[in-house]
C-alpha cells in the first residue's frame, strides 16, 4: 500500500500536469480562432475556382495534342506522387495518426496494383512515421511550413512549383494531396484530393441542348439544379488558354487550402485533447485525494488503537 508521502507526491505531480495541459488548451484555443478564420475564408475561393475550372475544362477535347497537360496528364497511371500534410508536434489526439494511417493504406493499395509511389512530406510527424517504412519513397520533406501560426500563400506556391517542376520532367503521372479537412472544432476528416490531372466536375461539358459546347464560339453552359436552367458563358480568350494559365494557379490554391485546413484542424484537435487531459487530471486528483484521506484515516486509527492497547496493558 502506498504511503501518505507517495500519495502527496502523486497529487502534486498530477496538479502540475493539469496546469500544463490547461495552459496548452488556452494557447491552442487562441491560435484556433485565427487559423479557423483563415481556413474558412479560403474555402469559398478554392471551391469556386475548382468548380469554374471543371466547367471550363468540360469543353476541352482531351484527345487533342494542344490540350493543357495538367488537365490530360501524361497519359499513364503508373507513377503516383502523394503530398502528405501532418503537424510538426504531437499532443493533438488522433490528428496525425488518422492521416498517417490513411496515407499508409493508400500506399499499400497502390503498390498492390503495381504502381510506383513517391512521397512529399509536409510536417515532422508524418515524415517520421512514413520514414520508418517508406524512407526510400520520400523525395522531399518541407520542415518550415506547418510550424508557423499564419501560413502565407508563398509557402504553398513553393510546394506547387516543386510539384510542377517534377511533372514537367515526367517524374510522376498522378499527384494526390492528403490532409485533414477542417469540418468543425470536433471533426477533422482525412481526405484525398487529386491535383494532377485535374478532375472534371459532373455537370461540366454540356450546352443548352446537352450535346457539348460549340468550339467556334467558345460557349459553355452550367446547369443549376435549383432553377433547372442552363446558363451560357462566353470565354475570351479560349478555354485552352484560360486553363493553361489557371490550372497551375489552382494547384497552389488547393495546396494552400490543404495547409490552412491542416493547421486549423491541428489546433482544434490539440485544444480538444488538452481539455480532455485537464478533465482527466482533475478526476485523478479527486480520486487520489480520496485515497489519501482514507489512508490517512487508517494510519490515525491504527495509532489510536496502538495507544489504547498500550494503555490497557499498563
Amino acid at each position: 500500500m502506498p504511503s501518505l508521502r507517495d500519495y502527496r507526491d502523486r497529487i502534486k505531480s498530477v496538479k502540475s500536469t493539469r496546469k500544463i495541459t490547461s495552459a496548452m488548451k488556452v494557447v491552442a484555443a487562441s491560435k484556433l480562432r485565427r487559423t479557423q478564420e483563415q481556413a474558412q475564408s479560403t474555402h469559398p475561393y478554392a471551391d469556386t475556382m475548382a468548380m469554374m475550372l471543371a466547367r471550363v475544362s468540360g469543353h476541352i477535347d482531351k484527345n487533342t495534342k494542344d490540350a493543357p497537360r495538367l488537365l490530360i496528364g501524361t497519359g499513364n497511371d503508373e507513377k503516383h506522387l502523394l503530398i502528405v500534410v501532418t503537424a510538426d508536434r504531437g499532443l493533438c489526439g488522433g490528428f496525425n495518426a488518422s492521416i498517417i494511417k490513411s496515407a499508409l493504406a493508400h500506399i499499400s493499395e497502390l503498390e498492390n496494383e503495381g504502381k510506383e509511389v513517391s512521397l512529399i512530406c509536409i510536417g515532422r510527424k508524418g515524415h517520421i512515421a512514413l520514414s520508418r517504412k517508406h524512407s526510400d519513397k520520400i523525395v522531399h520533406y518541407f520542415d518550415d511550413i506547418i510550424g508557423e501560426d499564419r501560413i502565407g500563400f508563398a509557402k504553398a506556391d513553393k510546394v506547387s512549383q516543386m510539384v510542377l517542376s517534377r511533372f514537367d520532367i515526367s517524374d510522376f503521372d498522378v499527384c494526390t494531396l492528403m490532409f485533414n479537412e477542417f469540418v468543425s472544432v470536433l471533426v477533422q476528416n482525412p481526405v484525398k484530393m487529386q491535383l494532377i490531372p485535374f478532375e472534371l466536375g459532373n455537370k461540366a461539358g454540356t450546352d443548352e441542348k446537352g450535346e457539348g459546347a460549340n468550339s467556334k464560339m467558345c460557349l459553355s453552359a452550367h446547369y443549376d439544379e435549383k432553377t433547372g436552367y442552363f446558363y451560357p458563358y462566353s470565354y475570351e480568350p479560349s478555354e485552352k488558354e484560360i486553363l493553361s494559365d489557371l490550372l497551375p494557379r489552382n494547384l497552389g490554391v488547393q495546396i494552400y487550402r490543404g495547409l490552412l485546413d491542416s493547421v486549423a484542424g491541428e489546433n482544434a484537435a490539440r485544444m480538444t485533447a488538452m481539455d480532455n487531459a485537464t478533465r482527466n487530471a482533475g478526476d485523478m486528483i479527486n480520486d487520489l485525494t480520496l485515497k489519501y484521506n482514507r489512508a490517512r484515516q487508517a494510519y490515525i486509527t491504527k495509532e489510536l488503537i496502538e495507544i489504547i492497547s498500550g494503555a490497557e496493558a499498563v
